[in-house]
């Protein structure tokens, strides 16, 4: 279903559509990550992907037309550039460990330290909270202050535009 849904977004020209889909596709994968037992990743998912995400590109949407342009010409490059970089991200995975194997390196030496040794070295008793909060710290803090960000930028631009709207000129489709 996440395989069609994508398709489908990526043939898409009606952007409230794409939007809808995409909030679809958010949740079809929180659902996965809810089968592969990360439960705390699902919720993050739904939440940003799903939620806020949703809100921001639907108060985006409402300032431009609901139908994408059609391209002048082809997008070579950047189909070029997107298998380059997907071809180096496959070759980057053939030095992992085989998924779910109990003899690699996470297994043998991060994760028995941070079970053992979690509630010692951070004070908190949720080892899931004291990944996250202490040891992640600095990560979590990142990826909250991009979303802070772009929620910000979001309403900076929907403020903007609404106190612009009498300086716009009208789209005349009747060539007058």
């Amino acid at each position: 279903m996440m395989a069609i849904t994508a398709v489908t977004i990526a043939r898409l020209r009606n952007l409230f559509a794409v939007v809808v889909l995409s909030t679809l596709y958010s949740f079809l994968m929180a659902t996965v990550l809810v089968v592969l037992d990360a439960v705390d990743v699902a919720l993050t998912e739904a939440a940003v992907g799903a939620g806020i995400s949703t809100v921001l590109l639907l108060g985006t949407l409402y300032l431009t037309r609901s139908e994408e342009a059609v391209p002048v010409h082809r997008a070579w490059l950047p189909f070029g550039v997107a298998l380059v970089v997907g071809g180096l991200l496959a070759f980057g995975t053939l030095g992992l460990p085989e998924f779910g194997r109990p003899d690699s390196d996470i297994h043998q030496h991060v994760a028995p330290r941070y079970l053992e040794q979690g509630k010692a070295e951070t004070g908190v008793p949720n080892i899931v909270t004291a990944v996250l909060a202490s040891y992640r710290g600095f990560d979590t803090l990142g990826e909250t202050t991009v979303i802070f960000t772009a929620g910000v930028g979001i309403i900076l631009l929907l403020r903007r535009s609404r106190s612009d709207e009498s300086d716009r000129p009208t789209d005349r489709r009747d060539g007058s």
